[in-house]
């Protein structure tokens, strides 16, 4: 008599069956815990199941293992097994060129998605006329000679510039006092300290405080003693 579909033993069965591999009761009963099977009542039906003649069994030392009952199954010939191989082929083939018409849709679509729509064209294109527009407004009021800065603003950075110039000045001078100190009785190379020290001057990076100086208008610039 075949076990009910719901009971334990049919649940087991089914599965043995669909595995159709060696199997011992912890395999078993790990596969089915969804079912809420202890190990105990899966190995009991497991039991059953051999006695009946429903699966087979082995026994190796204390561990039984467990197999579905080959003759239930439709086993193909060598002809059936080399049209199995040609079509399973062709399947393969089939699927290799589904998977590359894939790639390419979505290398499409990728490529669509970096193009603008023609919403975002549109106002790209107004956003460069406006910017376009502003330039040429103060390329015209350059060219009749309106001044773009304020006077009080003119001041006021060529003011801070030449603070910055003037406190350049000093920290190279407060720097020459004290190399000078330092190497006035040093027997040392002193372009090897130098290096040896990791200093650079001004001109070592093609930097002139004079061509700084020179960029503020006549009568701006201040005494060198500031």
């Amino acid at each position: 008599m075949a076990p009910k579909s719901d009971s334990t033993e049919a649940i087991v069965l089914n599965f043995v069956n669909e595995q159709n591999k060696p199997l011992n009761s912890q395999n078993v009963a790990d596969s089915l815990q969804k079912f809420n099977l202890k190990k105990a009542a899966v190995q009991k039906a497991l039991d059953n199941l051999a006695d009946n003649g429903k699966i087979s069994f082995k026994e190796y030392g204390k561990q039984k293992i467990y197999i579905a009952q080959q003759d239930q199954f439709d086993i193909p010939n060598s002809e059936e097994l080399n049209q199995m191989k040609e079509e399973n082929a062709k399947l393969q083939q089939q699927l290799d060129e589904q998977k590359r018409g894939i790639s390419e849709v979505e290398g499409e679509i990728r490529t669509l998605k970096l193009n603008l729509t023609l919403d975002e064209i549109r106002d790209r294109e107004a956003k460069l006329r406006k910017e376009v527009k502003e330039m040429d407004d103060k390329l015209v009021k350059l060219r009749n000679g309106v001044t773009l800065i304020r006077p009080e603003e003119r001041k006021a950075i060529e003011e801070m510039y030449s603070e910055k110039l003037s406190q350049w000045r000093k920290r190279k001078r407060m720097f020459k006092d004290v190399w000078d100190a330092i190497t006035e009785n040093s027997p040392k190379d002193l372009k090897e300290f130098k290096e040896e020290l990791g200093l650079e001057y001004d001109e070592d990076v093609g930097v002139s405080l004079q061509s700084f100086s020179d960029l503020l208008q006549p009568g701006k610039k201040r005494a060198r003693g500031q």
